[in-house]
């Protein structure tokens, strides 16, 4: 497995951690009767967050960085008849 295919699947586990999360704030909310959930609840969301902007400014970036070293990069289509 290659480097740019771990931080692909992290980057999806992330966003799986990421809503799992947020909807665990949202039913904390509803079931609090008024009351605030405790802040480890609030601010879990945070953490898989802040870990997705991360891997998703990497996936991002990579493309130019492909074209700049003199690879195709992902948009380029194979050439026919070559």
């Amino acid at each position: 497995m290659s480097w740019n295919t771990g931080v692909r699947q992290t980057h999806r586990w992330l966003s799986v951690a990421f809503t799992l999360t947020v909807l665990a704030n949202f039913v904390a909310l509803a079931q609090g009767g008024g009351a605030m959930p405790p802040p480890w609840v609030t601010y879990s969301p945070l953490v898989p967050l802040a870990l997705l902007w991360f891997t998703g400014a990497y996936l991002f970036v990579l493309p130019y960085t492909a074209k700049r070293r003199g690879g195709r990069g992902p948009d380029a289509s194979p050439r026919v008849g070559g």
